[in-house]
């Protein structure tokens, strides 16, 4: 029997509309042969199995629906929610309990990685290079000039557990700032203020098989734009270029970091790292355990180039996660 898989899209962050196109992206690549997806829309109208256009509730002490009066569970869960509950650990720490397997890296992984302030403290203790950074929180006092004296001008102020740019501002003048932090606080729990670095931005995927972590092509970022913003990223205000327009030994140097990024965090599935290069040297940005997979992000473009099958590649996430 083909198994049931729940591709899980939607969320509670403004997210949800890039979740639901990187969703449509798994949903026609994914091998029917092997496996019955269904569509699981998980957000503040609550969870359901969409069948025919038809919504079953899901029980969430189950993981299940009924339809016909006839109950159904899932034997996996291909989660593609960017942002909060997929992103940040907390589906993973649910399904860890079910014994439902999924795609993506563990809880403890996802938790982390999401919090970039905390992630990229912790990988700086491995030799990882970082921007300079402050934390801000909710309802929390800072001393701008003390901010700034650190960080320099221009710096950039954005949510620690946002993504696809919502709520990131790139802050020119101290004036700025307070506005820029209260900006970034109504996409996020907290407010990470990196130092500006002027480089040349790329970004690297990587996934994992049951064969080990295979780096994919390097991609080059190029726009107009102040920043790589939401424009740039999904309205096409941006050349992605693969390969990335570096020398040979950088290109290898990027992915020897994500390789060793890959290995501190145990990261599973389909994974990207952001970076920018300084001259020869590569400053890590974010991490990103659930990319996106719409036909505008980078992994699938990255694929492509290398001529790699995403239905087969989907195939052996799948399976190495329900031996896992």
């Amino acid at each position: 029997m083909r198994k049931q898989i729940a591709i899980i899209e939607g969320g509670y962050s403004h997210e949800e509309i890039i979740s639901r196109k990187s969703a449509k992206t798994i949903f026609e690549h994914i091998d029917t042969s092997k496996y019955n997806p269904i569509s699981v829309s998980i957000d503040a109208k609550g969870w359901f199995a969409i069948i025919d256009e038809q919504k079953y509730t899901i029980d969430k002490n189950s993981f299940s629906y009924t339809k016909d009066n006839t109950p159904y569970t899932f034997d996996y869960a291909y989660i593609v929610i960017h942002g909060t509950p997929g992103e940040d650990g907390k589906l993973q720490a649910y399904f860890d309990m079910l014994h439902i397997p999924y795609s993506t890296s563990s809880q403890l992984a996802s938790t982390l990685t999401f919090n970039k302030y905390v992630c990229n403290q912790f990988l700086s203790t491995f030799d990882i290079n970082v921007a300079q950074s402050v934390l801000v929180r909710k309802n929390e006092t800072y001393n701008k000039e003390q901010i700034i004296a650190k960080l320099g001008i221009p710096c950039f102020v954005k949510p620690t557990d946002g993504g696809s740019s919502f709520g990131v501002t790139k802050v020119t003048n101290i004036d700025q700032l307070d506005e820029a932090i209260k900006l970034s606080l109504q996409h996020g729990t907290e407010a990470i203020l990196e130092s500006f670095l002027s480089g040349i931005e790329v970004t690297n995927g990587i996934y994992r098989t049951n064969q080990g972590f295979f780096p994919l092509s390097v991609a080059e970022v190029e726009t107009n734009n102040d920043f790589f913003d939401f424009n740039a990223k999904y309205k096409g205000e941006s050349n992605e270029i693969i390969p990335a327009r570096i020398t040979d030994e950088l290109t290898q140097q990027i992915k020897n970091t994500t390789l060793k990024v890959a290995k501190i965090l145990d990261l599973k599935g389909i994974c990207r790292i952001d970076y920018i290069i300084i001259g020869n040297t590569p400053y890590l940005i974010e991490v990103n355990t659930i990319p996106g997979m719409s036909k505008e992000s980078f992994v699938p473009q990255m694929l492509e180039y290398e001529n790699i099958s995403l239905k087969k590649l989907l195939s052996e996430i799948i399976e190495i996660s329900v031996q896992d």
